[in-house]
């Protein structure tokens, strides 16, 4: 019997050392993206989006140094997110990452989608369909590669995406998700090949996720559909359901309209100007809860 406790002792030692060093790393976190990325609300806001929730809770453990969702934008397609990663200022921020999310796909997708609210129908062309799904495809290939490339130290996850039409008519929802079961299979697939994790959200969300879509005119998720999105994530990120965040963790709603972004840019980039040129623009990203926006400005 002494045996038997001394063998479950030593056993919870080492599960108890694993799950310390698991966990132990710093994060050095980039959001990658379009607009899931970005954190939009169902009401063309910015809030906490899932990479907030995500890094909320890997500073809540002590193990983020550093995040931002500069490279995140709502709107980006897949060739938009490669053009991002591409670009000079986005070399300092990939170059020291550890961890990095990318959301990139949907808008390719999406955009070719007619769909009509009142009457819950939707309506897609599968010859452009098929030919944009091949083309997110290979710009998956190159952003992988590129940021398997730019950011050497950096664990790479994709994110999959939600049905996003729950409100359509029963009848009306199979093409369209067919077509979307094809985009995360070829995201899934990419993944794999890059040696990058891809993050299952397709199953929390299912078909009829009107509680996490709370607008019928909109595709992007409320609160809880974010923790769904970030619990996916942790799931994959620590192999267990331990870091699972809560309804009661979410913070309160802060939306920012894109008037109210673009002002605190402008003001921002005001003070900027007024500090000396020592001052790091990397330091002046860490940890905010709204950062990312600088490329809202060069783009109205």
């Amino acid at each position: 019997m002494k045996r038997l406790w001394s063998f479950i002792g030593v056993t919870i030692l080492a599960m108890t050392c694993w799950a310390s060093s698991a966990y132990a790393q710093t994060e050095s976190y980039i959001a990658i993206g379009d607009s899931l990325a970005a954190g939009q609300t169902p009401y063309q806001e910015i809030d906490a989006g899932y990479s907030d929730l995500i890094a909320m809770k890997l500073s809540s453990l002590g193990q983020l140094s550093f995040y931002t969702k500069e490279l995140a934008f709502p709107g980006f397609t897949t060739a938009d997110v490669l053009e991002r990663i591409q670009s000079e200022e986005s070399k300092h921020l990939l170059e020291n990452a550890t961890l990095i999310t990318v959301s990139a796909g949907a808008n390719d997708l999406l955009r070719l989608v007619k769909v009509n609210p009142t009457a819950g129908t939707l309506a897609f062309s599968q010859l452009q369909t098929d030919s944009t799904l091949n083309l997110a495809r290979k710009n998956m290939i190159t952003i992988l590669d590129e940021l398997n490339e730019l950011a050497p130290k950096a664990k790479i996850f994709v994110m999959g995406y939600y049905f996003a039409y729950p409100y359509v008519h029963p009848t009306q929802k199979k093409g369209t998700n067919e077509q979307l079961v094809k985009l995360n299979t070829i995201l899934q697939q990419q993944a794999e090949d890059a040696g990058a994790v891809y993050v299952d959200v397709y199953d929390r969300f299912g078909l009829d996720a009107i509680n996490y879509l709370p607008n019928s005119a909109d595709v992007h998720p409320n609160f809880e559909g974010y923790r769904q999105m970030a619990n996916a994530f942790l799931q994959s990120y620590s192999g267990s359901n331990a870091l699972t965040i809560s309804s009661s963790e979410l913070p309160k709603p802060n939306p920012l309209s894109f008037e109210e972004i673009i002002k605190q840019q402008l003001s921002a980039k005001s003070k900027e100007r007024e500090t000396t040129q020592r001052q790091s623009t990397r330091t002046a990203y860490a940890i905010q809860g709204f950062p990312g926006y600088k490329a809202f400005i060069e783009n109205i």
